[in-house]
């Protein structure tokens, strides 16, 4: 019978060094109570992985070949919703992270912490706790969307677009103005939503007001 106080962790990363050196010291530095039953460094195969190993937890490295290490959180969701899921990654980005916590994940560590550091957030994350960085955390609270996301770089019809969305111009006028057909305005305005992560025209509206583009 299994100590029923080791905590089952598996493994969603593609660094074979990262991967061997954490099942080497997890186990070591925890004193027996964490331990590495399963991994795998292909993002598809997460959910495949939390099937067959049946962890109490998930680390996913967020830098993986496609589909990713987002969608692999995401695919864990569906496929085990009770099991918990942290987010890791070697590079400081908060809109990443972020993208991770929606998909599911319950916390984020950053891959540069050290193996005697793990076990304690990893418990919180096990006792319902999300666990984050505190420039993370920072990020979070920061008043929402007061800036674009990073990926959200605008050419000038775009820019455009945004101004004439923030000022109240319906999709007529906005065509009008563009000349272009309705059909496009709505075309163009799907595209610039999706690039802007939000969902509605008044959301676009507020985050061009926060940004300053107005």
């Amino acid at each position: 019978m299994p100590n029923p106080a080791t905590v089952r962790i598996a493994l969603v990363d593609d660094h074979p060094l990262f991967v061997r050196g954490l099942e080497l010291l997890l186990g070591a530095t925890s004193g027996g109570r964490a331990s590495v039953v399963g991994s795998t460094g292909d993002a598809a195969g997460a959910a495949a992985l939390v099937r067959r190993c049946l962890p109490d937890l998930a680390l996913v490295d967020l830098h993986m070949p496609p589909p990713g290490g987002v969608r692999a959180i995401a695919a864990i969701r569906r496929a085990s919703p009770g099991l918990r899921i942290v987010a890791m990654s070697g590079l400081g980005e908060t809109d990443l992270a972020v993208e991770a916590l929606r998909a599911g994940a319950a916390g984020y560590l950053p891959k540069s912490s050290e193996p005697e550091e793990l076990l304690p957030p990893l418990l919180a994350v096990l006792d319902g706790w999300a666990v984050l960085p505190a420039d993370l955390l920072t990020a979070l609270l920061t008043p929402a969307r007061t800036r674009l996301p990073a990926s959200a770089v605008l050419d000038d019809e775009e820019r455009l677009l945004l101004q004439l969305i923030a000022k109240g111009n319906s999709t007529v006028e906005i065509a009008q103005n563009l000349h272009v057909s309705e059909r496009t305005v709505k075309r163009l305005t799907a595209s610039l939503l999706r690039k802007l992560r939000v969902s509605t025209r008044a959301e676009a509206a507020a985050l061009a007001g926060h940004a300053g583009l107005l």
